[in-house]
């Protein structure tokens, strides 16, 4: 198990900016207004060939009216909770503050290595003015600027000195599952349901979750990474920066997910935004298992479900071969199987068919419907393999390929979903000359 480290203090000292320093990343949202980073956002660090894991938290306010800054000074201590080092960031171009007192009597009752680090130091001139720091209790601080990284090896190599061996085990490659949909549709409270805890902020807000969540699941024998992402929504609707780069991250957890489970309101039914994070997923070759959440606040009879999935399957046309469950976050209703769904089209999607198999069907598929001609010209499809590709595509090769048009590369991708069962999965054929 790698050493897991966390970073702490009041808000906008730089704790986001020395993360994205830190892991050489743009991973979490950095800007000048304070309450920016909401969540506890993780990442991996090298340093000399040691690795280990990052937790960028929100900033520390104690006694607040304010919704989410009580939520976040709970994600700050589940943070010191899980981690075995402290990074406590300062600035020092504001001193001391009574927070900065707060947390420093924090941290000392963690009884955890804790490293004071004050930043903003850019200039030579600031390094005079970290001497008020030891007043915290917390030994030396250590002089940095997040910005321009000045500073930051001599961190590093203090905080890699203080880590306990422990035993180097890789990360197994398992399945990613992006939890995906419009703001407020339930994803936070999907994941806090299924692993029995309030791992990400839910309030009734819209916008709680701003950046890209990651959690394992290791449970009832499923074994894979869960990515609550924020909310996408149409870019006339974002008038935050902020929420711009929200929604930025959201399309890149779709891009680095294996599969999305695709979260829709059932109360709200069917929206264009649904649609269209459904287009994203697809465009980008991802596994899809469509979630209608909140369907125990719905007015139900024998033709409720019916009706819904009639509706759903219209507005995906012609990609309607996506499994749909109907569930509930909030009773828990179906969400096993929904996950059990997303392994199967998981394993799906990284199937792999013998040529040999490939080409029997194709024989049968070709000869119950050949190619139409073109001008007179016969086409002939000699064979198909499947590429070495993470995501299904099928190469066929034939002899006139510019002729084959769209509705016959649609029936024999419905016959090969038929055949191989690659419900959930969107595939790729090519057609090449030979």
């Amino acid at each position: 198990m790698g050493n897991i480290v966390a970073i702490v203090g009041r808000p906008n000292v730089g704790k986001s900016t020395l993360f994205n320093r830190l892991t050489q990343t743009r991973q979490a949202i950095v800007h000048e207004s304070s309450g920016v980073t909401r969540d506890r956002h993780y990442g991996k660090c090298i340093w000399n060939g040691i690795e280990f894991s990052l937790i960028d938290t929100g900033g520390y306010i104690q006694n607040s009216e304010d919704i989410f800054e009580e939520e976040i000074r709970k994600q700050v201590i589940l943070a010191i909770e899980e981690c075995d080092s402290i990074l406590f960031v300062v600035d020092v171009e504001n001193g001391v503050t009574d927070l900065d007192d707060a947390v420093a009597h924090m941290m000392r009752q963690s009884g955890k290595p804790v490293k004071l680090v004050a930043n903003k130091v850019d200039n030579n001139e600031r390094l005079f003015d970290i001497n008020e720091f030891y007043t915290l209790g917390l030994g030396d601080p250590f002089p940095v600027s997040s910005i321009n990284g000045s500073g930051t090896g001599d961190l590093l190599d203090s905080l890699t000195s203080t880590f306990i061996d422990k035993e180097d085990i890789e990360e197994p490659e398992i399945p990613r599952f992006a939890i995906v949909g419009r703001p407020n549709v339930g994803k936070s409270s999907l994941i806090n349901s299924l692993l029995g805890e309030d791992r990400n902020i839910v309030t009734p807000i819209s916008g709680t979750t701003r950046d890209s969540i990651h959690t394992r699941y290791n449970k009832f024998g499923l074994d894979f990474y869960l990515v609550d992402t924020a909310g996408v929504r149409k870019k006339s609707k974002v008038h935050e920066n902020i929420e711009f780069y929200s929604v930025m991250r959201s399309v890149r957890a779709i891009e680095y997910a294996d599969v999305c489970l695709l979260l829709i309101d059932a109360v709200e039914g069917v929206k264009s935004q649904d649609i269209s994070i459904f287009g994203i997923a697809q465009r980008n070759h991802k596994g899809i298992v469509i979630l209608v959440n909140k369907w125990d606040l719905v007015e139900k009879d024998t033709k409720s479900s019916a009706k819904f999935l009639e509706e759903l399957q219209h507005r995906i046309a012609p990609f309607t071969d996506v499994p749909v469950i109907f569930t509930s976050a909030l009773t828990k209703q179906r969400v096993l199987k929904a996950l059990e769904t997303a392994v199967q089209v998981y394993q799906d999607r990284s199937k792999k068919i013998q040529t040999s198999k490939l080409n029997d069907f194709l024989q049968e598929a070709v000869e119950s419907n050949p190619p139409p001609s073109v001008k007179g010209k016969f086409i002939r499809i000699k064979y198909a393999t499947q590429l070495p590709n993470p995501t299904p595509i099928f190469a066929f090769y034939c002899n006139r390929p510019q002729y084959i048009k769209d509705p016959y590369k649609r029936y024999l991708e419905n016959k090969i979903r038929e055949k191989f069962d690659f419900t959930g999965v969107p595939i790729r054929l090519f057609f090449r000359k030979k």
